[in-house]
């Protein structure tokens, strides 16, 4: 981001005539709307998170494995750019959009850009701690360009986060509209919807730090959530470049080497879960076929060799394998927040005592979301529906680590947010022995077997942002470092 920042007030200096004489085209646009800008803000960020899902998130939460190249299992970690790089690339497009719409007099469009701006930086704060926020995208400025940003903390960023998408849902509601939206096709309700369960989500990871409770219960009481999955934040991708689901054009020996998790197996086998068919693919026969009628799956074993059941139809499409098109069922999605992981975020809540709703009830709705959302088929698990399995799987409701299970297997490629509730569980249970679905990790580990806590900043900052990368660093211990939201 910088070095293309850089790039662009060198050129700057070139004189203006000579400039215009050499690039002028009458055939193209010589300004970019914000309505082009909100598309490439939504579409990127999400393909980075998704991305970074398949990688990072999924794996270190135990719901996949990697199958080659284990530094990510076994905590030999390593800094990982492309998630820095791609979110700020990204919010570079989200404030050049929002000056665009501040200008034109659009709150709509600067509600949404607010909300979505509020996501990507939940997203950067939650994986490094402390990051730049305040100084941060103002390189290109004419006047005192900052290529130097100082980092944030990350308290200071959660609450400038929240009060932002309070903000938003005010924006949302006072007039304009939101070209170029191919989140919500310019609903501005469901953007609101948007903004107040994204409220409920950084309230949670800050609960360790903070009472939430009323700040919550307002909220819960005063505001409107998602109703169905028909709310929640979900970026229906093309099947073509460059509109696609990151996993899908890959090379079949790259998309390999994730693999289902033996973890998340043994928690679908417990309560014979019919996601299983959609998370993975049946393992396939001396012929290379797949019986969906009476599946058999394998578990990889993270941070081990081995070998585990493939992701679902969804993910990937194989030569001669079944397509999720054959089968009827959607095509994986980029997913920011879904309507599951709220009503889990109630129910928990709930069992708090910080709201006074019906526990059970947002646990139910939040498991039933997410087999409605995977278009689930429960003949071959031997129920009639989902009422059936909820009655008869051992699934209901019990205890709160019933609550977390359940939440760790909704947020299934769910940008990076399975990395980021796990390391909350694995904290407040104080490790895995606390944790019945999640193991300890096996073979060679390079932590001392403890989950890494946060990611190391990019190398680059080293010698791009010297002095604010130094000051940021000294304050964690690598991977182990506790950041504010960690922190007792």
């Amino acid at each position: 981001m910088k070095r293309t920042i850089f790039l662009l007030i060198t050129l700057l200096t070139v004189s203006c005539s000579d400039f215009e004489e050499l690039n002028q085209n009458p055939n193209e646009p010589t300004s970019v709307g914000a309505d082009v800008l909100l598309t490439n803000a939504i579409r990127n960020s999400v393909q980075t998170t998704s991305n970074e899902a398949f990688l990072i998130s999924n794996n270190v939460a135990q719901l996949t494995g990697k199958a080659l190249r284990l530094e990510v299992d076994n905590y030999k970690w390593n800094a990982f750019p492309t998630l820095w790089e791609g979110l700020y690339e990204s919010l570079t497009d989200v404030e050049a959009a929002h000056a665009l719409a501040k200008e034109a007099n659009n709150p709509a469009m600067q509600g949404a850009l607010l909300v979505l701006k509020s996501w990507i930086y939940s997203q950067l704060t939650n994986a490094y701690g402390d990051i730049p926020y305040n100084e941060a995208i103002k390189g290109g400025e004419a006047i005192e360009p900052n290529l130097t940003p100082k980092y944030d903390t990350q308290a200071s960023i959660y609450a400038a986060l929240l009060s932002n998408l309070e903000i938003a849902a005010g924006l949302l509601s006072n007039g304009g509209s939101i070209a170029g939206d191919v989140l919500y096709n310019g609903d501005t309700q469901k953007w609101i919807k948007f903004s107040n369960a994204l409220r409920l989500r950084l309230l949670m990871y800050k609960s360790n730090k903070e009472n939430v409770a009323a700040e919550f219960k307002s909220i819960v009481d005063n505001e409107p959530l998602f109703t169905s999955n028909d709310d929640q934040a979900a970026l229906t991708f093309f099947r073509a470049f460059p509109n696609e689901f990151p996993t899908l054009p890959l090379k079949s020996g790259d998309f390999i080497a994730v693999a289902f998790s033996e973890s998340a197996l043994n928690a679908f086998n417990q309560y014979n879960d019919p996601r299983l068919s959609r998370y993975a693919r049946p393992n396939a026969d001396a012929n290379g076929d797949r019986d969906y009628d009476n599946p058999t799956f394998t578990g990889i074993t993270n941070g081990v060799v081995s070998e585990g059941s493939l992701l679902g139809v969804a993910y990937y499409d194989f030569i001669g394998d079944t397509t999720a098109a054959e089968m009827g069922i959607n095509y994986a999605q980029g997913l920011l927040m879904t309507y599951a992981e709220q009503e889990l975020l109630l129910a928990e809540a709930a069992h708090n005592g910080w709201i006074a709703n019906d526990k059970e009830a947002h646990y139910k709705n939040g498991i039933r979301a997410s087999h409605e959302y995977y278009q689930v088929n429960y003949a071959p698990y031997g129920y009639a529906d989902f009422d059936d399995f909820y009655a008869n799987s051992g699934v209901a409701l019990d205890e709160k680590m019933d609550i977390w299970e359940q939440k760790w297997l909704s947020l299934y490629f769910t940008a990076m947010d399975p990395y980021f509730e796990v390391r909350r569980m694995y904290v407040a249970a104080g490790g895995f022995d606390g944790i019945r679905f999640l193991k300890e990790p096996y073979g060679t580990n390079f932590n001392n077997k403890e989950m890494p806590l946060r990611f190391l900043y990019p190398f680059q900052e080293q010698s791009l942002n010297e002095v604010n990368y130094n000051a940021a660093k000294s304050q964690y211990d690598g991977i182990n470092g506790k950041m504010w939201i960690l922190s007792n």
